[in-house]
């Protein structure tokens, strides 16, 4: 059972020094027990409370680190069911698979391409994040070779797939700094595959043909002192795959059940390139924490990364652009000039529909903490007085020759009272709605 708060406090030292960054011990033992705090804050507290309290303050699943520097990663962490209770603490990520049986040239394409794919959403960089290299061709000096061809193409943290832990010890000594994850131990090979992980101070994935067996090899990994596992859960499919990660998380969060304590790895073999993309979203919402693909093909990772970027962020702040002029189709010093806000849907909603008026426009953008346009108004941040005060400070005037100023049709009511708040400024109402705005643009003029 889980220790309160009261607990906790009755095995800390009671200085009230501070140092912990919490004023009072009382204080920091309520953040130890909901999982807000680490024991380790506490410069006071003895290393057998510290060893009682790390465990007990634990998150129900395990954080592991793949990956060493820039590169790395982390997966699981995560105390909760649903987003809406707390925010998911670190995000699903996705790779491709390389088989050592490929040739040369599908080996440096496949890895090159994990490594140059990239998408900037919302001031964020979406990326591939790992490359798993598959033994299939049996060859210890096979799979070495191909590790090697994937190291001198990409950067990414690599998963190490063979079950025959001779396939793998050589590949493991020559990568083994970058922190690779070593897949997969089963029920017959787990203490061949757990000594390796566990003298290289590597992760390690466990596999079952069912999920008692994977409790079972999870068991069994963690007794032969391997700490960092991750899951790979038995079944194939979409709608299998979703029961066993629904059933894994609900086992370790509301359970306790810790052979289940552990983030997973999942695959989208088979079926056509729609289905694995499905599948691949599925397991993203649902709680996959490594997913591997077997192709990457930009076109189809862009909605996978967007979709992860929606998942994986606080549901109680919404998602921003920054304050700032947001140049669209190249404008001049006598292009439109409007304002919106930064709540990053209305952003894209009304630079699309810029874009798609080709009439190259200055975008100003409104720090009003990410709410809309009507919902600023009303919350007294999307204001004449403050955005008077934002177009003061913008520096548009020095990149247009003229002053007209386009708002929200939503806010056509702050019109007077801005054009009084900026003198000299001729404030003109835009449409209400986004889809408006191509027609309304090209028949704009300053005058």
């Amino acid at each position: 059972m889980a220790l309160t708060g009261l607990d906790i406090f009755k095995k800390l030292p009671k200085t009230n020094c501070g140092e912990c960054g919490v004023p009072t011990c009382m204080a920091f033992a309520m953040k130890l027990a909901s999982r807000q705090a680490e024991i380790d804050a506490c410069p006071y507290v003895s290393d057998d409370v510290k060893a009682e309290l790390s465990e007990a303050s634990a998150p129900p699943v395990r954080k592991v680190t793949i990956g060493a520097g820039d590169y790395s990663f982390n997966i699981g962490e995560e105390t909760v069911l649903f987003r809406h209770e707390k925010t998911f603490v670190n995000p699903a990520v996705f790779g491709v698979v390389i088989e050592d049986s490929a040739d040369e040239a599908t080996i440096v394409a496949k890895a090159k391409a994990a490594q140059g794919i990239e998408f900037e959403r919302i001031e964020q960089k979406l990326r591939p994040h790992v490359v798993g290299v598959k033994a299939v061709s049996g060859s210890a000096e096979k799979f070495a070779e191909v590790v090697d061809k994937v190291v001198a193409n990409t950067r990414l943290p690599l998963v190490l797939m063979a079950e025959d832990a001779a396939v793998l010890k050589g590949a493991v000594e020559k990568v083994k700094a970058n922190r690779p994850l070593i897949y997969a131990a089963d029920a017959n090979n787990f203490s061949a595959l757990a000594a390796l992980a566990k003298e290289a101070g590597l992760p390690l994935a466990v596999k079952g043909a069912t999920l008692e067996e994977l409790a079972d090899v999870s068991d069994k990994v963690t007794a032969a002192g391997v700490k960092d596992i991750v899951l790979a859960p038995p079944a194939d499919g979409a709608a299998e795959s979703l029961k066993d990660l629904v059933q894994i998380r609900r086992a370790a969060l509301k359970q306790k059940f810790k052979p289940f304590g552990f983030p997973t790895i999942t695959f989208t073999d088979g079926g056509d390139a729609d289905m694995a993309l499905a599948t691949a979203g599925i397991q993203m919402m649902k709680y996959g924490g490594l997913i591997m693909l077997n192709e990457l093909d930009p076109a189809r990772i862009m909605p996978l990364v967007v979709l992860g970027q929606n998942i994986y962020t606080d549901p109680q702040k919404p998602m921003q652009m920054s304050q700032g002029i947001y140049p669209i189709g190249d404008p001049k010093e006598d292009s439109p000039v409007m304002i919106t806000t930064n709540f990053s849907l209305t952003y894209f909603i009304v630079s699309g529909e810029i874009e798609a008026s080709r009439v190259p426009t200055w975008l100003l953008v409104m720090d009003v903490e990410g709410l809309s346009v009507l919902t600023a108004w009303a919350a007294g941040k999307f204001v004449p007085e403050k955005i008077a005060q934002f177009i003061g400070k913008s520096e548009i005037a020095g990149k247009v020759k003229h002053q007209n100023l386009v708002i929200p049709g939503y806010v056509a009511q702050i019109s007077g009272e801005l054009e009084e708040e900026m003198q000299g400024w001729k404030i003109t109402v835009g449409p209400r709605e986004a889809g408006d705005l191509p027609h309304y643009l090209k028949s704009w003029s300053p005058n």
